[in-house]
């Protein structure tokens, strides 16, 4: 099998797998090649993917400690809802106007040559999508997207933001605060916030993510062993792995001896699984490896 003689060059190459940082954009996109060359592999990315496009990640290398809500918090009682909504409101335009980077855009191209089978995302901002990408599995959801946890309607954040501003003229002061990872700010003064309601069942509107302390659906989680299972190779990109939601996957390629490349400023949780491990940038590093296939990156985009 060519994946199997391509690992076995790279392996004997750079011994032990893991190339210490840091690693040069042209090695690493020559090196993922190298592994990838020989058939079709499936992605898994996360926030570090996204921090190019001005979305920051919660674990890179000098981040700042952020606690986001949990799903028990959102839960327990209008108090909460009201801080995250409020939070959330005025954080999510800087996330709704963030555009797909070199790291994006290089995906699509590859999944429109037919290189990657499933892009499976931890990232909630559709950027993949904007990108150009069809294959994608939003494993925990999409922030532009709100559902009824009483009828269970889903609508278009859009829509709830016109309402909020509605409700909450005088919020639109605080609109220059900095994003975090998962589209809120850090504001305090919310006591005033006024949260709509579900405009069917007048019931809990939240947006449609699998928050902290949430279960990703069986569903979605079925797709995503799918995909691994019929690909080739496994890569990851912008992941430290840190939470089981994406590291089960990489534990399936692992137990289906299945090469795994990880691309990842700074260690991660599945790093004694990796074949060929990558301390270096995602966007520049998955822009070479698509020049390194012989894709450009913008053929998604123009083929839209």
């Amino acid at each position: 099998m060519r994946v199997r003689r391509t690992l076995d060059a790279v392996t004997a190459q750079h011994p032990g797998a893991v190339l210490a940082p840091p690693v040069p954009p042209e090695v690493a996109a020559a090196t993922l090649a190298d592994l990838l060359r020989g058939g079709r592999f499936a992605v898994l990315t996360g926030a570090g993917l996204s921090t190019d496009s001005g979305i920051p990640d919660y674990r890179s290398p000098g981040a700042p400690v952020r606690s986001p809500m949990t799903a028990t918090e959102f839960r327990s009682g209008p108090v909460a809802r009201q801080r995250y909504w409020a939070r959330s409101y005025l954080g999510f335009g800087r996330m709704a106007r963030a555009l797909p980077n070199a790291g994006h855009r290089a995906l699509a191209a590859l999944e429109h040559a037919g290189r990657t089978t499933t892009t499976i995302t931890q990232n909630v901002d559709g950027l993949h999508g904007e990108a150009g990408s069809r294959r994608v599995v939003d494993l925990h959801g999409r922030i532009d997207e709100v559902r009824c946890l009483d009828c269970g309607q889903v609508t278009a954040r859009d829509e709830l933001q016109q309402r909020m501003a509605a409700l909450n003229p005088d919020f639109a002061a605080h609109q220059d605060l900095s994003v975090n990872p998962d589209g809120d700010v850090d504001f305090e003064d919310t006591d005033g916030f006024r949260v709509p309601v579900c405009r069917r069942c007048t019931g809990v509107l939240k947006p449609r993510v699998v928050f902290f302390g949430d279960s990703v659906p069986k569903d979605t989680v079925e797709q995503c062993f799918s995909a691994v299972e019929t690909s080739d190779a496994l890569l990851v990109a912008g992941s430290s792995l840190t939470v089981m939601s994406g590291l089960r996957f990489v534990r399936r390629a692992a137990a289906l001896g299945r090469p795994v490349a990880i691309l990842n400023r700074g260690t991660t949780r599945g790093d004694e699984l990796a074949t060929v491990r990558l301390d270096a940038g995602c966007s520049e590093t998955l822009a070479g490896l698509a020049r390194s296939l012989d894709h450009r990156p913008d053929r998604a985009a123009d083929s839209r």
